[in-house]
């Protein structure tokens, strides 16, 4: 049951804490604090970071703490808006009461280990293996794209426990020791000089298996979790009319009259509606969100965030003209946060061409949409009931 909390009552509450901890300057103290009182996530259950209240309390709350301490969302991206609620909807309790503390404040970072050379639009394809041992499982294989994992400490993992099954049949989702023996993690070098993804090797790293979220077997299903608050996260964020990838395009074009064309200012309005057309169906999908589990239809919010974020770094490009191809800053360097919007427009040319693949690529989540949001016919898929070990690969 969610606590009788509304809005006038929340903001209350809230001013209320800040006026008590004015005096609290260490950033980890006062996230502890705040977790303590149920104000990170506040429908969450009470203990836990949150009131029980109603989801849609949450930005009338994060509104009430402008200017306190926050969360490092470049650093705690894939913690707070992936782990966080996967742990909550399908951890045990005692998982909930060790991960989810530390992953508010920051204190243990988090990655996503779920891409594979060979398995990242099919992620059901996943070949990593997890071997039962005992009271532990011994995991083999290599991950691909995984942001952050140099500064982890955990990372969400699914890996293959049964192979005589069919793939998705096959699959369970653990939390993975980044500090264990066994994990390595290498950077990848971007086309922009970044390295904010990485590749990880595991080789005979164990894990005791209270670090499985679900049942054995039922990987497949704790991922959906996982991967619809990923959407919804990188496509469903609040931003302000005029805000979000098409701001900086705005600010060139009020800025820089001499570099107007009729052209440009036909296509600029265009993409205008587009936009507003984007940040209105993503105020949809968090009242949707409110009121239960991520659906489909975050991949609607993720793929329309992609393709539009594409759009306007392509026309940033062209109407900043040779300034627009103008990217210095190649040198090899580990990245913490990625700053779409508050870099220069060559940045974001390049670095938006990466925005159809992650997260799910472009194609994956057509099909999601037309199957599961739409109800067209799916399409046909041979492998459906072939165990995985007798796929080709």
């Amino acid at each position: 049951m969610s606590t009788k909390l509304d809005a006038t009552s929340a903001r209350e509450r809230v001013r209320a804490f800040v006026a008590a901890h004015r005096d609290v300057t260490d950033r980890v103290g006062f996230l502890r604090a705040r977790f303590d009182a149920g104000l990170a996530w506040v429908h969450f259950p009470e203990g836990l970071g949150g009131l029980g209240a109603s989801r849609d309390l949450q930005e009338v709350v994060d509104a009430e703490f402008a200017g306190t301490p926050q969360p490092d969302l470049g650093k705690q991206g894939v913690g707070l808006g992936m782990a966080a609620p996967t742990i909550l909807a399908c951890g045990t309790d005692a998982q909930r009461r060790r991960f989810l503390r530390p992953l508010w404040t920051g204190e243990e970072i988090w990655c996503q280990l779920f891409s594979e050379p060979g398995a990242g639009s099919d992620l059901a394809a996943v070949a990593t293996r997890a071997v039962r041992d005992g009271d532990e499982w011994v995991v083999d294989g290599q991950k691909v794209w995984t942001s952050g994992a140099h500064h982890a400490r955990w990372g969400i993992l699914i890996a293959r426990t049964d192979p005589d099954v069919p793939k998705h049949a096959g699959m369970t989702y653990f939390v993975c020791d980044m500090a264990a023996p066994g994990v390595e993690v290498r950077p990848l070098r971007q086309i922009t000089g970044e390295a904010e993804f990485n590749e990880v090797f595991l080789s005979s790293v164990r894990l005791a298996d209270d670090l499985r979220v679900g049942g054995v077997g039922e990987g497949w299903r704790v991922a959906q979790t996982t991967l619809m608050n990923e959407r919804v996260a990188i496509g469903g964020e609040p931003v302000e009319p005029g805000g979000g990838p098409i701001g900086p395009v705005l600010e060139t074009w009020r800025t820089r009259p001499d570099l107007r064309t009729h052209d440009l200012h036909r296509r600029l309005l265009a993409l205008w509606v587009d936009a507003e057309a984007t940040r209105l169906a993503a105020a949809r999908f968090r009242e949707q969100l409110a009121a239960g589990l991520p659906g489909p239809e975050g991949s609607a919010a993720k793929l329309a965030f992609s393709t539009l974020n594409q759009r306007l770094s392509g026309l940033d490009v062209e109407l900043n003209r040779e300034a627009g191809l103008r990217y210095d800053d190649w040198t090899f360097r580990r990245s913490d946060d990625v700053d779409m919007f508050g870099r220069d427009a060559g940045y974001r040319y390049l670095r938006a061409k990466g925005n159809s693949i992650e997260g799910g690529t472009s194609e994956i989540l057509r099909t999601v949409i037309a199957e599961r949001v739409l109800g067209l016919p799916p399409e046909p898929r041979t492998d459906k009931n072939v165990p995985w070990k007798g796929l080709p690969r």
